[in-house]
């Protein structure tokens, strides 16, 4: 089995975090994955509703190995007549994991301003106690400032910028002693694992054990990512983020083989599969457990009809949907395993 590539992994994550496609602006991340695909040999194609799909290689009993690109972010609601931003949340961003992140708002006119998020009132010393007390709400208090010379609604809406407008986080990557913190580690991380695990199939000219699709989706984070997928396809393994707690066994420096998620369980023998690949590979892992709030790709393509098993795996991640963090190891016991599962 080919090793790692950790620089490739980490710099590939960048190029993609480097691409705000907030869920449902996904034209610029579809280019991005395309180009990147080309340069690894492949051939990509884009899916009507959106999305990207190439054939890795092997032959029959074809398996659709699955990440998405799609951010969590915030959409403009309405201009306050300060000229501030009341904002909705897109996918489950909450308050308290993006107050004070700076942030891009895109307009549908192809308008880029940066601004950030902000308690109402802002300032700690000229907030009344009984304000500072109150949880953050994107309807009452928390909206977006912009990094503009603007003091009414009339101001801002001259710069172009509408309701339904698209907001996207500044990542903020970094990597730390072996930790690896950044926003949209789910699932841009696992897209780049999955395109590393690709790189290295198609550099060393290994054997897959059956024919294999990478699918990088576009609308994982509302809950219709892969709800299409290629007629021949009979398997679906996603790889994205194993949340770590209390009551989970998952690791940031290990891979996880989810068994359950809020939906319900995963195939029993598809994960008892990827259970028997971790242990001939020497990946380091762990079987999880993920409720209440937790879904992947697998379960959009099972809850969309199709005749398919389904499986999920993915690095341990803390902080999620908010400023997360995993380890370049978890990475690596993810590429292991998935390389591990797809090579003959």
């Amino acid at each position: 089995m080919k090793c790692f590539d950790e620089k490739y992994c980490l710099k590939t994550f960048e190029r993609l975090l480097a691409c705000d496609s907030t869920t449902g602006q996904s034209e610029e991340i579809q280019d991005l994955v395309c180009v990147i695909l080309k340069e690894l040999g492949c051939e990509p194609v884009k899916t009507h509703k959106g999305g990207v799909i190439a054939e890795i290689g092997g032959e029959g009993n074809a398996l659709a190995v699955t990440a998405h690109v799609d951010d969590i972010g915030l959409m403009v609601r309405k201009i306050n007549p300060d000229g501030t931003l009341n904002v909705c949340p897109v996918g489950g961003l909450y308050p308290f994991y993006c107050v004070m992140d700076n942030v891009r708002v895109h307009t549908r006119k192809g308008g880029v301003f940066t601004g950030t998020v902000c308690r109402t009132p802002n300032s700690i010393h000229v907030t009344e106690e009984e304000l500072r007390d109150k949880p953050g709400d994107f309807r009452s208090n928390v909206c977006v400032v912009l990094d503009e010379d603007v003091k009414t609604a009339e101001d801002t809406r001259k710069l172009g910028i509408d309701t339904g407008d698209m907001i996207a986080l500044d990542p903020r990557f970094t990597v730390s002693n072996g930790y690896v913190k950044s926003h949209f580690i789910d699932d841009k991380a696992c897209a780049a694992v999955l395109l590393t695990a690709i790189k290295a199939v198609r550099d060393s000219g290994a054997e897959l054990a059956r024919k294999v699709y990478a699918y990088f989706s576009v609308y994982e984070e509302i809950g219709h990512g892969t709800s299409w997928l290629p007629g021949d396809v009979r398997d679906v393994l996603a790889i994205d983020i194993a949340p770590v707690g209390p009551d989970q066994t998952s690791d940031e420096k290990k891979v996880s083989i989810f068994a359950k998620d809020s939906r319900f369980p995963y195939h029993w023998v598809m994960t008892n599969e990827l259970k028997a690949a971790a242990e001939k590979c020497g990946a380091d892992h762990v079987i999880d457990v993920f409720t209440p709030h937790y879904g992947s790709d697998g379960d959009t393509s099972v809850v969309a009809g199709h005749d398919v098993r389904h499986a999920a795996i993915g690095p341990g991640t803390a902080n999620s949907h908010g400023y997360e963090r995993t380890h370049v190891d978890g990475l690596k016991n993810t590429y292991k395993l998935l390389m591990g599962y797809i090579l003959k």
